[in-house]
């Protein structure tokens, strides 16, 4: 306990004793330190929360329903990615039904319209889910330049107090450098966690949208399948 309490009274001391300066970086740094965790945590939850309504609505498709049953539960516009893709895939297949017979030419402007649009939702969707991830680059990159500066400064700071006053010993050199050195430290600390969670994330990410492409492709074959047996079925009437 008493340990545990002189630690913390040194770190504050640190902080008072320190150069104007200094004390700029290491607040700077502490502020952007909250925000890439702040950052962190939000992305923990939206990743999850995406990957876990991703999962069962997945499984809702291959359980066997009509993807139009699937459509009408997700309702008209989905706030999740995947059933907004498979309300806008159903949506552009009957506005094409709608008009009549599907020719084979028809059939493909019919398929890249609806690919068009997909790829639509997975770019806007892409976007979103990487939003506040420039924070965590930032932080990871800036803040160990941002700690060594304030390191410099306090060590430029200190050499030029033990010149003026002349007294070299350890015990008036030692706080000083320990002063600069904790800039450094708080730039580590900050750097660190927004390192890894930008790598995490940014692989979550390019995983959640091969997710949303794979899920885009099997659509795209869906309608094609409809459209074939649209076809097939006309060419057997007209015989």
């Amino acid at each position: 306990m008493g340990e545990g309490a002189d630690v913390g009274l040194n770190i504050v001391t640190l902080f008072i004793q320190a150069d104007w300066v200094v004390k700029g970086v290491m607040i700077f740094l502490a502020l952007a330190s909250l925000w890439s965790w702040a950052v962190i945590i939000d992305k923990f939850f939206r990743f999850t929360a995406m990957n876990s309504a991703a999962d069962g609505f997945e499984r809702q498709v291959n359980s066997g329903r009509s993807l139009e049953d699937i459509g009408a539960q997700a309702g008209e516009h989905p706030d999740q990615p995947l059933p907004l893709m498979l309300v806008t895939a159903l949506r552009d297949w009957r506005e094409a039904r709608a008009k009549g017979a599907i020719t084979e030419t028809q059939s493909a402007l019919v398929i890249n319209r609806i690919d068009r649009s997909l790829d639509s939702i997975i770019a806007r969707e892409g976007r979103r889910i990487e939003d506040g991830l420039g924070v965590l680059a930032v932080v990871a990159t800036a803040s160990p330049f941002i700690g060594l500066f304030g390191t410099v400064w306090g060590i430029m700071n200190a050499f030029h107090d033990i010149g003026v006053s002349g007294n070299t010993n350890l015990a008036t050199v030692a706080p000083a450098v320990s002063e600069a050195l904790f800039a450094t430290g708080i730039g580590l600390a900050a750097a660190i966690p927004a390192y890894i969670g930008y790598n995490k994330f940014t692989l979550d990410a390019s995983k959640f949208v091969g997710r949303l492409e794979s899920f885009a492709d099997d659509l795209g074959a869906a309608v094609a399948r409809r459209i074939g047996d649209r076809i097939g079925g006309a060419h057997d009437g007209a015989r």
